[in-house]
């Protein structure tokens, strides 16, 4: 996921820099769409979002600036910015189909909080996307950050109490400002252009957010290595897991199936694999390769994703193939609602000889910053008493 969570003031500072001003293509003679002109103030932020692929045209050549965008699209451009991820979420909209073309964008929207339904089963996929629920959107995707409340609109009481955060977020970064002075225009429509620069300063503010210099030590003894040994199919689990290289500066192991996983493999909706692996306490299923010099590695750190509430079984697989025993096991999970509960207490006995620590669970775009805090809570833990 690719998002923050309590990120300091401190770090947008350099990024509000940028969002806050919408320069334009001033030397830009064709923006690609016939209603876009060069000079508009959203062609910049237009222009981005189409060589990002995050936003089309609506066909003709035509982008649509002041048209709006429907709840169905703005799920398919925020999942089109995590890298279209397949995810193991059973989805009861009734008003969305199984195959079309926003389906696994709304499956993945719905199962990581950022956008819900109505209630009654539905999800309201047509429905245009007003100014408070594109930034709700934005700020739910980017981990619901902390943010000091701003100074109140003139029509701050026609901001919903769900939004009201993401308001003051969106509007102290610079992801989207007022329509005029002192009015956010909160129910309004949003339209296309408008969507385009709040993705654009978005996106640009998550790639310029510095990180903290700190590296923690927590080798357990003299000589010994941390593993990082993780499973991953849509590669959440696969971006914490290389927070934690960045941070740890160790060994990275990625757990790869024999037989790759496909997006048939993980339709819980069906009598998939991934299904029947799980309803099945033997399946065991085979990996790719292994680790190298187990026996030098003191503390292992295992990461998979949630899967009908446990670990995969392949993390069975993982646990079975090695001797760990005295060696110091720490859990960690993706999922996009599901806490890591009870899937890191039912591997203990796979590997009984080891000391497993509490697990950890985070969004599937969790920041480096929220991996590193926890990291930072474990080193005395892991590190030996002097």
């Amino acid at each position: 996921m690719k998002k923050f969570k309590q990120l300091g003031s401190f770090i947008f500072a350099l990024a509000m820099v940028v969002a806050l001003a919408v320069p334009v293509y001033a030397a830009v003679e064709d923006t690609g769409y016939s209603d876009v002109d060069a000079g508009a103030s959203y062609a910049e932020a237009v222009i981005y979002c189409r060589e990002h692929e995050l936003m089309n045209g609506v066909g003709n050549g035509r982008f649509d600036p002041e048209g709006t965008l429907t709840r169905a699209e703005l799920a398919t451009v925020l999942w089109r910015l995590e890298d279209k991820p397949v995810v193991n979420y059973l989805m009861q909209f009734s008003d969305v189909d199984s195959d079309t073309w926003y389906t696994e964008a709304v499956r993945w929207a719905a199962s990581e909080k950022v956008m819900g339904g109505y209630g009654g089963g539905m999800f309201g996929r047509k429905d245009p996307v007003t100014r408070q629920d594109m930034v709700t959107a934005l700020w739910r995707y980017a981990d619901r950050p902390d943010t000091e409340a701003g100074e109140d609109f003139k029509d701050e009481a026609d901001i919903a109490s769900y939004a009201s955060a993401a308001v003051d977020w969106a509007v102290a970064n610079g992801i989207a400002g007022p329509v005029s002075d002192g009015v956010f225009a909160p129910r309004t429509n949003a339209t296309r252009a408008q969507i385009a620069i709040a993705l654009m300063n978005y996106d640009r503010t998550k790639q310029t957010t510095p990180t903290a210099p700190t590296e923690p030590d927590p080798t357990p003894s003299e000589g010994g290595r941390v593993l990082i040994a993780y499973f991953s199919v849509t590669n959440n689990t696969e971006g914490i897991a290389n927070h934690l290289k960045e941070i740890l500066g160790t060994d990275l192991y990625e757990i790869v199936p024999e037989t790759p996983y496909t997006s048939a493999d993980l339709n819980y909706n069906t009598d998939c694999r991934a299904n029947r692996e799980q309803n099945d306490a033997s399946a065991r299923p085979a990996i790719s390769g292994g680790v190298d010099n187990m026996v030098q590695h003191d503390v292992i750190f295992l990461g998979y994703p949630i899967w009908w509430g446990q670990a995969p079984k392949i993390i069975s697989t993982f646990l079975e193939n090695y001797d760990l025993s005295g060696k110091t096991i720490v859990p960690f999970c993706t999922s996009g609602s599901s806490p890591i509960g009870s899937s890191a207490i039912n591997l203990h006995s796979l590997a009984p000889a080891a000391t497993w620590l509490d697990g950890q669970r985070f969004s599937g775009s969790a920041s480096r910053s929220t991996v590193e805090s926890w990291v930072n809570s474990l080193v005395q833990v892991l590190k030996p008493a002097a």
